[in-house]
């Protein structure tokens, strides 16, 4: 039997902790302990369970193939340790701290500007905002809620839709003015298009001609990690850029930048989802709230002007 002064779950806490931020010294600063007591505790532990977790080095940590096994079975344990209290004080009002990760043009034209009347409703709930394009593992990064853009694959996710939003390629005034607008897709060979530089990336457009939908490589001297940057180079004249309407909506509104090729647009749309882990239970009230608030206030038909913020 366990000695009951064995506190299991704070120990999971640390060994998890020091997993995420990879070494034990910076996780000893975020749980305010000393490097010693991370690598004492964490080696009681490999103790206890007769095997070692990880391969320590000077460089980096790297977990040993028994270290990922309780790595994964530790962040489901503290899920379950969270939810568990969560549910307890599930008719308490939404308080604590919730982590949203969010690709950067939905956090910038709709998640922003709609914090002011989140904390309005709920002012004991603490956003944590983490704007990237980069899809995280919500486990891993200890993330409540994403938003992720596109179709959902089959996940053990759960998913809250926020809407869909059309697709267009666009270009500013000045570039069209110095390079001519392209009549069909294949006058694209001829323009400078932005592309994404992530992996996960295709780049390649498609179009609607004859009937048939067609895929065409693109190319151009720029490329970017994110929506927000490709919008910005289409505004400023770099060259083409194909943007969801929910990020560059005020744009068209505007004029700052025209549709192209409109004719042969094979009309798919970009969905936008809020994903998060469910386990089947009872979510927290403060992750709760935040989704329930998102899928009533998200409008994705045009996207807001942009705001300076100070």
């Amino acid at each position: 039997m366990a000695r009951l002064e064995i506190n299991r779950s704070g120990e999971m806490e640390v060994f998890a902790r020091a997993v995420e931020l990879g070494g034990f010294s910076p996780a000893a600063r975020a749980l305010r302990m000393t490097p010693s007591a991370v690598s004492k505790l964490i080696s009681r532990m490999e103790a206890r369970l007769g095997a070692r977790l990880i391969n320590r080095s000077t460089r980096k940590l790297t977990l040993t193939a028994e270290g990922q096994l309780f790595h994964e079975r530790t962040l489901r344990v503290l899920a379950d340790l969270d939810e568990a209290e969560s549910a307890v004080a599930a008719s308490i009002s939404p308080r604590g701290r919730v982590r949203i990760n969010s690709n950067v043009p939905f956090g910038l034209h709709h998640l922003l500007p709609l914090v002011p009347r989140f904390s309005a409703l709920y002012p004991k709930v603490i956003l944590d905002i983490v704007l990237n394009d980069t899809v995280v593992d919500l486990m891993d990064a200890r993330t409540d809620v994403a938003i992720r853009t596109g179709p959902m694959r089959a996940s053990q996710l759960m998913a809250r839709k926020l809407g869909e939003s059309p697709m267009a390629v666009v270009a500013s005034p000045a570039y069209l003015a110095r390079h001519g607008v392209p009549k069909t897709p294949g006058d694209l060979a001829a323009h400078n298009c932005i592309g994404f530089n992530f992996t996960r990336h295709c780049d390649k457009w498609p179009f609607v001609d004859g009937g048939e939908r067609v895929w065409l490589p693109i190319h151009g001297d720029a490329t970017s990690g994110d929506g927000e940057t490709s919008r910005q180079l289409a505004l400023v004249g770099q060259g083409l850029a194909r943007l969801a309407h929910f990020h560059i909506g005020a744009d068209l509104a505007a004029g700052r930048l025209v549709p192209v090729l409109e004719a042969y647009n094979p009309g798919d749309l970009e969905e936008l989802h809020a994903v998060y882990v469910g386990h089947g239970g009872q979510l927290p009230s403060r992750v709760r709230a935040l989704i329930d608030f998102l899928v009533a206030e998200v409008d994705l038909r045009s996207a807001p002007e942009p705001r300076a913020w100070v």
